[in-house]
């Protein structure tokens, strides 16, 4: 029998047929590095070694969260229970003023330090609000990759990170197949999936992500049938993170009662588009 799925990414996907949403779940450098801040917030204090008068100190502070929020930083500078730190400090070297911007846990302790560009000492002095703005625009970026960096090495000292166990997956069943399709498609990903290294599971209790596969048919063209398979993956939140879309016409009645090979066929394909969404979504750089 010759039954051949269309599995790709957005470019390929296109040419296969009109999809809704095609293979989601891989974000770019800008999302990868938002999907791990750090603290739920990052308070902004108001430094006490600025070279700067009170009200200068205090429009720094604010111009540093506001640019960090438009790095999509959660920035603040309400300090609260729980959140983590971003000490400013200045120093003067030569005719120069140099920021400064350490990052500190809820505990206080530093974990990495971003030095911004050097701006004129006369100019610091002044405390001019274009100045202060200035600077917090530029040293912005630095300190949200340092975010990153940190959060990237906690996740891997972590023992229950995603970096350093397998993902656990909560496969809930397949829906609107023909024939066997809802018990021989599951048995066939399941099998799959776990000899990629993952850890697929009956029940929801202490899953990271979900599983689910949607299939929908309708009459194709020349008196075939349409097979429309979509495996989505969401996170513990129930929040999307990917959906992997497969598709063909077939002779009518090919799949009334048994799937049989085909099954086989559409787990080896929609697995490994599985697998990448889970890394992806884990923080882990897929392998190409």
């Amino acid at each position: 029998m010759s039954f051949r799925f269309c599995l790709a990414a957005l470019l390929v996907l296109a040419g296969c047929g009109d999809l809704p949403q095609p293979f989601l779940g891989r974000p770019g450098a800008t999302a990868e590095r938002l999907a791990q801040p750090p603290p739920s917030r990052l308070a902004v204090l108001t430094p006490e070694q600025s070279l700067l008068p009170d009200a200068g100190a205090n429009a720094w502070a604010g111009a540093v969260a506001d640019a960090l929020r438009t790095e999509e930083v959660p920035a603040t500078t309400d300090r609260g229970r729980g959140d983590w730190r971003l000490m400013l400090s200045a120093e003067v070297r030569g005719s120069e003023v140099v920021p400064s911007y350490v990052v500190q846990n809820p505990s206080g302790e530093p974990q990495g330090v971003s030095e911004g560009a050097p701006v004129s000492a006369a100019a610091w002095a002044g405390g001019d609000p274009a100045v202060l703005k200035a600077a917090a625009a530029q040293a912005a970026p630095g300190i949200a990759s340092l975010l990153g960096r940190i959060e990237a090495a906690r996740r891997q000292s972590d023992p229950n990170s995603l970096l350093n166990r397998p993902a656990r997956i909560y496969l809930s069943g397949v829906t609107g197949a023909p024939g066997d399709g809802n018990s021989s498609l599951p048995a066939q990903i399941r099998a799959k999936l776990g000899a990629m290294g993952l850890v697929i599971q009956d029940a929801a209790g202490g899953a990271d992500f979900s599983l689910s596969g949607q299939v929908q048919t309708a009459p194709g063209a020349k008196g075939t049938m349409r097979i429309e398979l979509q495996w989505i993956v969401s996170d513990s939140r129930g929040e999307e993170r990917g959906r992997i879309v497969q598709l063909n016409e077939v002779p009518p009645g090919t799949l009334d009662s048994y799937w049989g090979d085909v099954a086989v066929v559409v787990a080896n394909e929609a697995a490994g588009g599985v697998r990448d969404v889970v890394l992806n979504a884990s923080g882990a750089r897929v392998a190409r």
